[in-house]
């Protein structure tokens, strides 16, 4: 059985910032980061919400992943309506990375660019992946790590708590080992202190104090651009008495009654394998088909055929909508245009895509600048895109 040995949480506001944005929570087995945006009064509300959520822990963790991830909905909910409700905090969102430590594995929740890594026999292995524009890029082969690092919208998220009504949030599980450290932590670390860095830090500070500090020390040498949270986690196995099974229940020569090799086999397991679901069942060859099912393969045609022309429609709408533009805010609180109109359809389909992301954040705009612009009028691209160039000229506040 697993259990949190040493643990380690620590925040620095960053040699750049004058307020700290980031909030945190370690109280074993809970762990959270959390990054927020859209200025002082409003990112930092962010992620206090997002944080105080797990305040009451997860309540049935029999199923954590699926516990955390209706933790963050109903936090990126409160957000929403949030900054809906107060206009100085209209455009605010917050990162998250949770962990949850259970008997044998450790659970993930994530949503936007804070990050989990996992240091096992020397090895540091990412957990998460950065639901940003340029991790984006990186994936699709399109920007390489060294252009990433300079990419001018490097900082521009694709998801983030508080932007939308339903966020999607990535969970998975791992087989966790005595021994491994886990590392939770804002973009405040990671775009100041390279991978191989952040290994051989943890490796040469073996107290996880020593080494969270080397951390924001190392983030801070760099320039300490954002403000810098990190949060360590070190697993220990403990022995649980339990009765002894009757003695028929036990393979010979298997004194627990699983097999040596497949023991072995699942403690040398890869952290960066998730646990997997269990398969759904197959057709069996020969099965007899029910009554009625020549009937009901025609319905289904039919209803497919429905299905296609409705879909060609809905095609034709949507590319007409592309004509227009509306004028709104980014996960990052930043100005931005976008082609469409500010609607999504069931499956979260979105009836829109950003156009351009300005360098202007909502949080410098008075209340009733930010009403008049970001009602969601529709607009021509002309009428957007000379707006937004007044506002980066300062001729509107």
């Amino acid at each position: 059985m697993l259990r949190v040995a040493e643990q380690y949480a620590g925040t620095d506001t960053g040699r750049q910032r004058r307020a700290n944005e980031d909030a945190m929570l370690a109280r074993a087995p809970l762990f959270v980061v959390a990054d927020g945006m859209g200025g002082a009064q409003a990112g930092e509300v962010a992620a206090r919400i997002a944080v105080d959520a797990f305040q009451q822990g997860l309540g049935d963790a029999s199923e954590p992943e699926a516990a955390m991830a209706a933790v963050v909905q109903a936090a990126n909910l409160r957000i929403h309506e949030r900054s809906h409700s107060h206009a100085e905090q209209a455009g605010m969102g917050t990162t998250l990375t949770a962990a949850y430590v259970g008997a044998e594995r450790v659970s993930i929740a994530h949503v936007g660019d804070s990050r989990a890594y996992c240091l096992r026999d020397g090895q540091l292995v990412r957990l998460t992946d950065d639901h940003s524009l340029v991790d984006e890029l990186m994936r699709q082969g399109r920007l390489t790590p060294e252009e990433a690092v300079e990419h001018p919208q490097r900082s521009v998220i694709t998801r983030a708590l508080g932007p939308e009504l339903a966020v999607d949030v990535d969970t998975s599980s791992y087989v966790g080992r005595a021994g491994d450290v886990y590392l939770l932590c804002s973009d405040g670390l990671t775009t100041m202190v390279g991978e191989d860095q952040l290994a051989a830090l943890l490796l040469a500070n073996p107290r996880l104090r020593g080494a969270g500090e080397a951390l924001i020390a190392a983030a801070n040498a760099a320039g300490g651009r954002d403000n810098i949270t990190v949060v360590l986690i070190r697993l220990e196995e403990v022995q649980v008495d339990q009765p002894a099974p009757p003695a028929s229940a036990h393979p010979e020569g298997a004194e627990d009654g699983r097999s040596p090799q497949r023991e072995t086999a699942s403690a040398a397991q890869a952290v960066a394998v998730p646990v997997r679901p269990r398969q759904p069942r197959l057709p069996v060859a020969g099965e007899k088909r029910p009554a009625g099912r020549s009937r009901a393969l025609r319905r289904a045609g039919a209803l497919a055929a429905v299905l296609v022309a409705i879909g060609l429609i809905g095609a034709g709408a949507y590319i007409a909508l592309q004509s227009v533009y509306f004028i709104g805010t980014n996960s990052r609180g930043l100005i931005t245009v976008y082609r469409g109109v500010p609607y999504r359809l069931p499956g979260n389909l979105a009836l829109y895509s950003s156009d351009y992301v300005s360098g202007v954040s909502v949080s410098t705009l008075t209340p009733e600048r930010r009403h008049a612009l970001l009602d969601h009028s529709l607009r021509s691209q002309g009428s957007a895109a000379a707006l937004v160039r007044s506002l980066e000229l300062g001729e509107l506040e």
